[in-house]
């Protein structure tokens, strides 16, 4: 079972080296316990960009689709893993090492 685990955070600031060293401890588990796929730091809301181009709109805007809200998406982690219970144990673990909430989903299909 393929699940997204995203990192949400309230500021602008990068991880300590304290928890940069934790995440780092974090991702050697989960590689060692053969759950890893994938995991990102990702820039700032300030850098985003929505693009919509249904019907061929074109639009571009420079800005988070959620703009003012005082959380926001930091990083994310891609892991396959026998079922939901693992997913949620390795969330709380994640959440530990980089001292920040963790959102669950699942993959469809």
């Amino acid at each position: 079972m393929k699940h997204i685990l995203f990192v949400i955070d309230s500021s602008a600031g990068d991880a300590t080296g304290d928890e940069m060293e934790a995440i780092d401890a974090f991702n050697d588990q989960l590689e060692a316990d053969g759950y890893w796929i994938l995991a990102a730091g990702i820039v700032g809301p300030e850098r985003a960009l929505v693009v919509d181009n249904r019907a061929g709109a074109g639009t571009v805007a420079h800005q988070a689709i959620h703009q003012g809200h005082p959380e926001h998406i930091a990083g994310f982690w891609i892991i396959d893993v026998p079922d939901a219970e693992t997913a949620l144990r390795l969330a709380l673990d994640g959440s530990k090492a980089c001292n920040r909430k963790v959102e669950v989903r699942a993959f469809l299909g």
